[in-house]
């Protein structure tokens, strides 16, 4: 076994207060990182101790491996965590750590440099047999890229050959576009991650986006089950859920035996994710995996019945694979976020001037804020997320929209509302959602309420008393902005 007696947490926000969550049960100190712009972030206060790294930007501070070895040096961290993310996926900075004797809470370098390569993994899966996405690896230029375009056919994606999260990614339906889509998506990629290279994809259409959560040792792997994220906007993900109401059991043993082939192959250890596209046909094509931990990993938590932060420590020590539990119930998890996803999901910051969570049966809460503190621009605009879990799709569907209405949040424009309209839609209460969703449906703004007006109307006004009393239906009052100020329009 290989001892861990302190972990650092090179991440911030909800991930990094979710990591120091389970370190606490286990008994294990944590080491929390920040840089200049996050003195006073919840997640400083989450660790047993804190580091300063840096300046606010990233490349200085979450992104900066020689600080982040300091830190551990400094504190006597025998371990790093990295959530997701920053550095999660970068096979430099696990070989860095196991050079100074510090253990990745990860897979190793060469288990992520075969499987955290899009090009990499979709030669590996060929080898495999599993189906792939028609396209190319590391296409060079735009010339190339639009040779590959007509080969396979129009429209197709570029796609960065490192890292995820829908960085790099470009939609390019004709010859005209290629040039500028691919410099545009190049820079993108070398910004997010270091490496400019791109990889050609047909498009899939309609297509529904469906993962399998792996757990690995190295020797063998387990599956739990698929995740479906078919609800995205510019490839990133708002909505997950499990199990897909799509998938069949003939489907689910595909995915799953494909998932832990392509991780047993690869040596894998620890938590990962292998994603797929379901085509309108039912086939099944594989796009990539993700070497570290999901975002919305709490959605198998919640079916599964297991905390996925502690497997992949137990894993790092040394220890055994955890039996796979009986899954039960369903599971939705969306993304709170600080945009404006009626004027074009403009990222928002500013501070929080008041916020309330909703307390319910089968509803968790993972967040990364807390009232008074300050959203920076230097950050993903994820806040924090909501998950439900209940006996059925309904009764998980009916609990997360009632805690999004319970949520109270001022001071910045967030999603809330349109979560809301999504969840509510009949598209997604027939499970009929696929990757285009989102941007195939017309979505009109709520009324605009002033600011000034915000928290004096929202603790005084005795309109969304009315307007509830109108009947009790959910969509009642639609297009009113007080379905903008959740639980503060009904104070």
């Amino acid at each position: 076994m290989t001892p861990i007696r302190k972990v650092l947490v090179a991440n911030r926000g909800e991930i990094a207060i979710r990591i120091c969550r389970t370190l606490r049960t286990m008994e294990i100190p944590s080491v929390v990182v920040y840089s200049g712009a996050d003195r006073g972030a919840p997640h400083v206060r989450a660790g047993d101790e804190a580091v300063l790294l840096g300046p606010a930007a990233p490349a200085e501070s979450y992104l900066h491996v020689e600080r982040i070895l300091a830190a551990a040096r400094a504190t006597g961290a025998d371990a790093v965590h990295p959530g997701y993310g920053f550095l999660a996926e970068n096979a430099a900075f696990a070989r860095a750590c196991a050079a100074q004797g510090i253990t990745f809470i990860g897979p190793s370098p060469e288990s992520m440099e075969r499987l955290g390569s899009k090009s990499a993994a979709r030669l590996a899966a060929a080898r495999l047999g599993v189906p792939v996405v028609p396209g190319v690896e590391d296409v060079p230029d735009a010339a190339r890229a639009r040779q590959e375009a007509t080969r396979i056919g129009y429209p197709v994606l570029l796609k960065a050959a490192s890292g995820g999260g829908g960085r790099g990614m470009r939609r390019v339906a004709s010859d005209e576009e290629m040039e500028a889509a691919f410099e545009s998506g190049r820079r993108e990629a070398e910004g997010a991650f270091g490496d400019g290279r791109l990889l050609v994809e047909k498009l899939v259409h309609p297509a529904r986006h469906v993962e399998v959560q792996i757990l690995g040792d190295g020797r063998s792997a387990i599956a739990l089950g698929e995740r479906e994220c078919s609800l995205q906007r510019r490839y990133q993900k708002l909505v997950e859920e499990s199990p897909s109401i799509a998938v069949t059991k003939a489907i689910r043993t595909k995915l799953e035996k494909a998932a832990v082939t392509l991780a047993c192959d690869a040596g894998y250890a620890g938590a990962g994710t292998v994603e797929f596209l379901l085509g309108p046909d039912g086939d099944v094509y594989f796009l990539e995996v993700n070497t570290r931990l999901q975002v919305e990993h709490p959605v198998t938590e919640a079916r599964f019945g297991i905390d996925l932060v502690r497997a992949q420590i137990e894993i790092a020590r040394g220890g055994p694979l955890p039996k796979r539990p009986e899954p039960r119930g369903h599971a939705i998890e969306v993304r709170l976020n600080a945009e404006d996803p009626y004027r074009g999901f403009i990222p928002q910051s500013g501070p929080i001037t008041l916020l309330a969570w909703p307390a319910a049966e089968g509803l968790r809460i993972d967040a990364g804020i807390v009232e008074g503190h300050p959203v920076h621009a230097h950050y993903d605009s994820l806040l924090a997320k909501l998950i439900a879990h209940g006996r059925d799709r309904a009764e998980a569907r009916d609990r997360l929209v009632a805690g999004l209405q319970g949520l109270a949040l001022l001071g910045i424009r967030t999603n809330q509302g349109f979560l809301i309209d999504l969840l509510e839609t009949e598209d997604f209460a027939a499970g009929e959602t696929y990757t285009h969703t989102i941007e195939a449906h017309a979505w009109p703004a709520p009324d605009e309420i002033p600011d000034e007006a915000l928290l004096a109307a929202a603790l005084a006004s005795e309109a969304p008393r009315a307007a509830e009393a109108s009947g009790g239906r959910r969509d009642a009052d639609r297009y009113s902005p007080w379905r903008l100020l959740g639980a503060w329009g009904r104070a």
